[in-house]
């Protein structure tokens, strides 16, 4: 599949099978196929997740942002012909750390590196950030289907 960077929702829809609200990539500005994606999502107060994850002191919930990653690296594997009709599942989170807080109006900035990818199993390593600091990084297993 053909791309250009930076690649916006639009492009991520057509790659990533996630809707609104779980589509967690509002864009891509670095890509390396197989390899590497870095990107980022605006976070909103609008999210349904804010509702109920501490009304009156926001917090994205961890395991969102752990989602995000790895839909970020299901963008660098699902461009690659051997990978395209795959469907991404997420399918474990190792030694994931959360090291801050990430609230509405932040630009939760993700760099994402695949570490490993043999046949439909695949492990990668991610860290994401809000102005500068580390929020959260780890590593996350996935699945093609």
């Amino acid at each position: 599949m053909e791309y250009t960077l930076p690649m916006y929702v639009e492009d991520i829809r057509k790659i990533l099978p996630h809707r609104y609200p779980f589509l967690m990539v509002d864009r891509v500005t670095e890509l390396d196929l197989g390899k590497r994606a870095v990107g980022y999502k605006m976070v909103s107060a609008n999210e349904p997740h804010f509702t109920g994850h501490f009304p009156d002191y926001n917090l994205m919930p961890g395991v969102l942002i752990a989602e995000a990653m790895a839909q970020l690296g299901g963008v660098a594997i699902l461009l690659m012909d051997d990978y395209a009709d795959k469907q991404p599942m997420l399918a474990g989170i190792d030694e994931m750390r959360f090291r801050g807080q990430v609230r509405p109006g932040d630009k939760l900035d993700m760099e994402v590196h695949i570490d490993r990818l043999r046949g439909s199993i695949g492990k990668g390593h991610g860290v994401a950030s809000v102005d500068g600091k580390v929020v959260c990084e780890g590593q996350f297993v996935f699945a093609l289907g």
